[in-house]
């Protein structure tokens, strides 16, 4: 299994460095559109490689997904938690029924009704 592992790493590392090699042409990134740009002042743009705009939104579109996904499970979480408290609580008034029963039996009975 390990090896089907790396070899699925490495053939995604060759397909990657092959987009890498075949989108090297700039491209310019502008944050607004060129009439909004200049009504508000703020034109900005930056030239980068093609590749890195691919992989740039593929990091983006990964890190969304993770926070969504966060955000999505809290509430199993905090179900989880709250059964995790319950089960302490009951597993210590267990203890202490038991504790109870036990103060007027033999004490050897009490530890073989404890192991069981």
């Amino acid at each position: 299994m390990r090896y089907l592992r790396y070899a699925f790493l490495g053939a995604l590392g060759v397909v990657l460095i092959a987009v890498c090699l075949a989108n090297r042409d700039l491209v310019t990134l502008t944050l607004l559109p060129a009439a909004l740009g200049d009504l508000l002042g703020m034109n900005f743009s930056i030239s980068l490689p093609l590749f890195v705009v691919i992989l740039g939104a593929i990091v983006v579109g990964l890190l969304v997904g993770f926070v969504w996904e966060w955000l999505r499970e809290h509430r199993h979480r905090a179900d989880k938690s709250k059964a995790e408290k319950e089960l302490h609580k009951t597993k210590r008034e267990v203890r202490r029924l038991k504790g109870k029963q036990a103060e007027n039996k033999d004490e050897v009975l009490a530890l073989l009704d404890e192991a069981s």
